[in-house]
């Protein structure tokens, strides 16, 4: 049987569910403010629940985020505190646990005609990764909506990594295209990158029908592939800056059983990485991680494989 990486679920949607708060535009990095052993404790759960790669809770602790709220001058302590934060949780754990930093797209999620060109980003994101770097095994750019996004999160995470590898993770459209929400194809995707040492290459939050749908092209381009998708129904059409996820509706039909049955899936049809994204918990990780067990995979944290 094969080796395969457990990430951990998503992280937003599990502290809305345990904080008392109601959701805010600032999303999990006003959590790190308010709450931040709240952060610790998901973390630690997932690792309990057999994940073996968790992602800093730097998702929307960035500049363009943080600053039209006031906290533009904290963008700093924030990113070292969701480092801190997971490597708390590690230590805590007793674990060996590989820790991923965090490129999250710019502006907003899903809308890559905000997000800037790669030349203008390449640089925001070296900022972001010179910060984690330090304190993290590997850095991964997640939730890329275009081709060229993608290419200015790796650019920058290559640049400000200190040689960490290197993982890129597209979302796709919630539908069975197989295309990016850009509208472009997984092999232009690919092609952007061209050159350019990437260690892993990923589908995430996007229904998992969709990462289904598209599993056997990523594959196909070759490499070590992967895929965690979200449990939403889908994004909606004018989800922009100013929304909260109050916008975005859970599925009912996504229990543990249902989403580990997809999960194995994507690993038949050649993922080495699978996890899960916005509205997957602890108790979706814990039923991969047995099912993987169960068909005699070995469950690793290597971030190379």
């Amino acid at each position: 049987m094969s080796r395969i990486t457990l990430l951990d679920g998503g992280m937003g949607q599990e502290l809305i569910k345990r904080s008392p708060g109601e959701p805010t535009a600032l999303w999990s990095a006003r959590v790190m403010m308010d709450d931040p052993e709240l952060v610790k404790d998901v973390h630690l759960d997932y690792i309990r629940a057999g994940a073996r790669v968790i992602t800093v809770n730097a998702y929307s602790a960035t500049r363009d985020r943080l600053e039209p709220h006031g906290f533009g001058d904290r963008f700093e302590e924030l990113q070292r505190r969701a480092c801190e934060l997971a490597l708390r949780a590690r230590d805590e754990s007793g674990e060996e646990v590989a820790i991923a930093g965090c490129l999250p797209p710019l502006m907003w999620s899903y809308r890559p005609d905000l997000a800037g060109s790669s030349d203008q980003t390449a640089a925001i994101y070296a900022e972001i990764a010179r910060l984690q770097a330090p304190h993290v095994d590997l850095i991964l750019c997640e939730t890329m909506s275009s081709a060229d996004q993608g290419l200015g999160a790796v650019r920058g995470a290559l640049e400000g990594g200190g040689g960490k590898p290197v993982w890129v993770a597209w979302t796709l459209r919630d539908d069975d295209s197989g295309r990016l929400r850009s509208g472009e194809t997984l092999a232009e995707a690919a092609a952007a990158l061209d050159g350019l040492p990437v260690a892993a290459r990923l589908l995430n939050c996007s229904i998992p029908e969709a990462l289904t749908a598209a599993m056997p092209e990523l594959a196909a381009l070759g490499g070590r592939v992967g895929a965690y998708a979200n449990g939403f129904t889908g994004i909606v059409s004018d989800y922009g800056p100013g929304s909260t996820v109050k916008a975005l509706s859970g599925r009912k039909d996504l229990d543990p059983e249902a989403y580990a049955d997809l999960a194995i899936g994507w690993v038949a049809d050649g993922a080495a990485i699978v996890g899960g994204c916005c509205e997957i918990g602890p108790a979706h990780i814990v039923e991969i991680a047995r099912r993987l067990t169960a068909a005699g995979h070995e469950i690793i944290g290597d971030t190379n494989g």
